[in-house]
């Protein structure tokens, strides 16, 4: 399971780098892949401090770290 969800933090980081911040259910459908495994990934990517997450409504906002 930890090389998928490391394989979905790439597709994020690069889904991010190309559309800029976005919502989660948006990178979800962006990328195909399910919500818990995007935020898993999600997770991992801002704790190495790679992307900021924002509450938004009943969503999130994630962006990268510049």
């Amino acid at each position: 399971m930890i090389t998928e969800i490391g394989i979905t933090a790439g597709d994020v980081w690069h889904y991010l780098d190309q559309h800029g911040k976005s919502y989660l259910k948006d990178i979800v459908s962006g990328i195909s892949v399910d919500r818990d495994r995007a935020l898993m990934s999600i997770g991992w990517l801002a704790r190495e401090g790679h992307v900021v997450v924002e509450k938004s409504g009943s969503d999130y906002h994630v962006y990268l770290r510049r």
